[in-house]
């Protein structure tokens, strides 16, 4: 799932970092876009950056591939790279993206545009997570990205937009270890649900699924003849999400299937 409330705050940090890496580009006239003619890097350059300002994203980042191509050893080149994976991520194309990124780490990797890279390739990983129900690689491919990033260049501008999106990143990763464990006790296999909920409860306790997990765990510990174990996820819950739909839940859960282990209500 595509996550377009921050889209708008992602493209302007890259905005940003484009008019810096663009704003030495000299003017050339007369430009000509079509691939593989001879120009100088000044003008090719131009007309890639002239594409990118239209909204001809693929064209452009086929011209910048064009500058690095062209005039690999130019400051140009270095410029191109950047640009032309920015601009396979506003023509949605994220393995190109992510790959021109990746190879202009791998030379450039002390650039002062590493960080532009490195938050490039986070977000392409970061838009590509799909909903709960789906495999999770992407989701755990842009987790570690958006780490790489934070922990690489932890007072950069970058960084603090990759904070925000891991949080949400880490609710989505909760959000896929509830989704198969509710399959798990729909079908009775009380071992296997508890077993994620409870890494919900473990790993993923400052997300918006902690309080669900805490009421699942009293479920599935009741089912499997565990009483105890069931009075301390639901005094757990009351403790942290006191008043809340799955405190109550389970406060009625452990009234009705272990009195004489339920602690007070409230306490």
């Amino acid at each position: 799932m595509r996550k377009s409330l921050f889209r708008a705050s992602t493209l302007a940090l890259f905005a940003a970092g484009a008019a810096t890496l663009s704003g030495c580009a000299r003017s050339g006239g007369g430009s000509n876009d079509t691939p593989y003619v001879a120009r100088d890097v000044g003008t090719l350059y131009t007309a890639a950056k002239n594409r990118l300002d239209r909204g001809q994203y693929k064209l452009a980042a086929g011209l910048f591939d064009e500058v690095e191509r062209q005039h690999p050893y130019s400051v140009w080149a270095r410029r191109a790279q950047v640009m032309g994976a920015f601009s396979y991520y506003l023509d949605r194309d994220y393995a190109k993206a992510i790959a021109g990124a990746q190879r202009f780490l791998s030379v450039h990797p002390g650039n002062q545009e590493a960080p532009y890279a490195y938050y490039l390739i986070a977000i392409s990983y970061y838009e590509q997570i799909a909903d709960v129900t789906r495999d999770q690689k992407i989701t755990d491919q842009a987790m570690t990205a958006l780490g790489e990033l934070i922990r690489r260049y932890p007072q950069s501008n970058y960084a603090a937009d990759a904070r925000l999106k891991m949080d949400l990143v880490r609710d989505h990763l909760a959000g896929k270890e509830m989704e198969i464990g509710r399959f798990y006790e729909q079908r009775g296999q009380w071992l296997a649900a508890s077993m994620r909920f409870r890494r919900v409860v473990d790993e993923y306790q400052t997300t918006t699924h902690a309080p669900e997990a805490l009421m699942r765990l009293t479920e599935t510990y009741l089912a499997l003849g565990v009483p105890d174990e069931a009075r301390k996820s639901a005094a757990v819950l009351g403790t942290n999400y006191p008043g809340t739909e799955w405190y109550e839940r389970a406060y009625k859960l452990m009234q009705e299937h272990a009195p004489q282990t339920a602690a007070a209500k409230g306490a």
